[in-house]
């Protein structure tokens, strides 16, 4: 008897003929479950003719429908292409690893010549860049990622901002409509449009509307009384005098100077002007002590520096007597003026877990907890919310989250007070909770608008003056054609549409968005990454930014990348390593947001620094496999 045993040739050909068959069967159920897809859809296209984009994205959205990290591993074994690079060009992937392996398996195969350029693995690219063109403009030469900055309101009056930031690689400007209103936005633009011209850059306009921004009410303030405080030595033995600002205007153009973190006092012209170094502003402060100012230097036409060589507690609107250098100090050589008012801060809202705070209606001023003199609650914390009525939607066990995720808790009791959220994730040292800061109910149906009463006034002059509209909030294919309704009634239809995604709900609900809105608009998507991590939670944002980025990628719908990038060098100029690293990943999309903030101009070098060096080394996921030097 004799055995016969395959060579190593017959078992690599063997496991060649079961990858094509598997890969062959992959294909033909990709194919199906795209076109029982698309069918729904066939309506959302002109003429129904569904376009490459579409097609495409369905392939990918059937493709991944399977586990394929076993194929994956056999073909990479294999020395074969493998599958993780096929989002652009789903059926032009799988076609050329099907056709390796029939060369590979029939020598009698014969290559198929269809045009590589309609059909082929660069299409899909080709479209991507197509549609990023049409939205951000054309590429520049340092990237094909785009650089969006959110204007600050000072870009209104200060040209030469806007001059610095299109100098330094803007190509999108962001106008957020839930700040200034329509008299700043257009001096914004004409500041943008004017310095188009003298640099010879483009840049688009994208007009942000608010959307239904749930926030915290008004805090109740604290009498209005400023405590100063004298610099202190170790032993606690006063070291320097602490210093003010004596002021006739609050709202002068020169509060960004070394001073201007110091408090500011508004005080009458006619005590200003009587005013010279070394006189002696005496006053009776809330405990009813003697305490005095000293000026110090005049620092501007409307700036006197002073100090004040021990604490006090200064009232607003309180009386000081003026005494003039070296006078001896009786009544007769005094004047008696009253400084200006000023307000109280608001009060201290501190949570700490399984801490309760009560959401209010808005017209309620939110205050922190009251205790009795053993330490009890007699009345929890509580802040007033922004959407009305909003404790008809809610229901008990649902999440909250407050102040982009800081605060979360579990809504446990729902009364006439209002509603009892329970904190259970706080700092372990507590968190403050302030008026203006957002409030998320991630798992509730609000059941509102697509548009607030204010985005379709917004709209109105967004229609007129934006090359891009930011829709905030966005959650279904329904909103979209909202919208899009709204815009064709404002003779807009060719503004193209950003999507942004920014709830749970819109990551579900994406590719609907997405097959229901290429066919008859213009779209792009922004990745709300901030809004997303109270949603999702920062682990499970890791992964949906990912995959959000494919599911684009897939449908050839150029997508921004928003919130904190580089966040430490805008706001505070400083370089931060994790910063750096995700600005890394960020330039995997097709445009990278960047907020606003003073140190912008170093933001936007550092950003396309990043840019160049990444893209030398990679296109979305495929490795170019640049030379390394060491």
């Amino acid at each position: 008897m004799t055995l016969s045993l395959q060579s190593p040739s017959d078992i690599y050909e063997d496991t060649l003929k079961q990858l094509l068959t598997e890969v062959m069967q992959l294909r033909h159920d990709v194919e199906e479950h795209a076109s029982y897809r698309l069918l729904k859809y066939t309506a959302y296209f002109h003429d129904g003719i569904i376009t490459k984009s579409a097609c495409n994205l369905a392939h990918y959205l059937a493709l991944r429908q399977y586990d394929l990290r076993h194929l994956q591993d056999r073909l990479a074994q294999a020395g074969l292409s493998s599958l993780g690079r096929s989002e652009a060009s789903v059926m032009s992937t799988l076609n050329s690893v099907i056709g390796i392996l029939q060369r590979a398996t029939d020598k009698n195969y014969s290559v198929d010549d269809t045009n590589p350029t309609e059909y082929g693995f660069n299409r899909g690219q080709q479209l991507l860049d197509q549609h990023s063109i049409e939205l951000f403009g054309p590429f520049h030469t340092h990237s094909k990622v785009h650089v969006m900055v959110t204007l600050a309101t000072e870009t209104a009056w200060d040209y030469e901002l806007i001059l610095a930031l299109l100098t330094k690689g803007m190509t999108c400007a962001r106008i957020n409509c839930a700040h200034d209103n329509a008299t700043i936005w257009r001096q914004m633009i004409r500041n943008v449009r004017r310095a188009e011209t003298e640099t010879g850059k483009m840049c688009r306009i994208l007009m942000d509307l608010a959307g239904h921004k749930i926030r915290t009410g008004a805090v109740k303030l604290e009498p209005a009384v400023h405590h100063i405080q004298v610099k202190k030595n170790v032993y606690g033995q006063s070291s320097a005098a602490a210093q003010l600002i004596l002021t006739t205007s609050l709202h002068d153009s020169e509060r960004n100077d070394d001073f201007s973190a110091l408090f500011h006092l508004q005080i009458p012209e006619n005590l200003f002007n009587a005013l010279t170094p070394q006189s002696r502003l005496s006053f009776l402060d809330a405990r009813n002590k003697h305490r005095s100012f000293t000026v110090d230097r005049q620092l501007s036409a409307t700036k006197w520096l002073v100090n004040c060589p021990q604490s006090s507690y200064l009232m607003s609107a309180c009386s000081v007597q003026l005494t003039e250098p070296n006078a001896p100090d009786t009544d007769d050589k005094t004047t008696t003026f009253t400084l200006g008012e000023f307000i109280g801060k608001p009060m201290t809202i501190r949570l700490n877990k399984n801490d309760y705070v009560i959401l209010t209606e808005n017209d309620i001023e939110g205050g922190p907890a009251e205790y009795d003199i053993h330490g009890n609650v007699l009345h929890p914390a509580h802040i007033g919310c922004t959407l009305s009525s909003f404790s008809e939607k809610l229901t008990l066990g649902q999440p909250v989250w407050i102040d982009d995720g800081k605060l979360g808790g579990i809504v446990e009791i729902i009364d006439t007070q209002g509603v009892w959220v329970r904190v259970t994730q706080a700092r372990s040292q507590g968190v403050s909770i302030q008026s203006d800061k957002g409030i998320n109910f991630p798992d509730s149906d609000l059941k509102l608008p697509p548009l607030s009463t204010k985005d379709l006034l917004d709209l109105d002059f967004a229609a007129t003056h934006a090359d891009l509209i930011g829709f905030s909030f966005v959650e279904k294919l329904s909103d979209m054609e909202y919208l899009i309704a709204e815009l064709a009634k404002r003779n807009a239809s060719d503004i193209p549409i950003i999507a942004k995604i920014e709830t749970n709900l819109a990551v579900k609900n994406l590719p609907d968005i997405i097959l229901g809105t290429i066919g008859k608009h213009s779209l792009g998507i922004m990745i709300a990454r901030g809004d997303l991590a109270v949603e999702l939670g920062s682990a499970r944002l890791a992964e949906i930014q990912e995959e959000l980025l494919w599911v684009c990628e897939a449908a050839h719908v150029p997508v921004i990348w928003a919130t904190q990038v580089l966040e430490s060098i805008a706001k505070k100029g400083v370089k931060s390593r994790p910063e750096f690293t995700d600005a890394a990943m960020a330039v995997r999309a097709e445009c990278v947001m960047l907020n606003k903030g003073p140190y912008i101009l170093d933001a936007i070098e550092a950003l396309i620094n990043v840019m160049i060096r990444m893209q030398e080394h990679q296109r979305k996921k495929f490795s170019r496999l640049r030379a390394l030097h060491w």
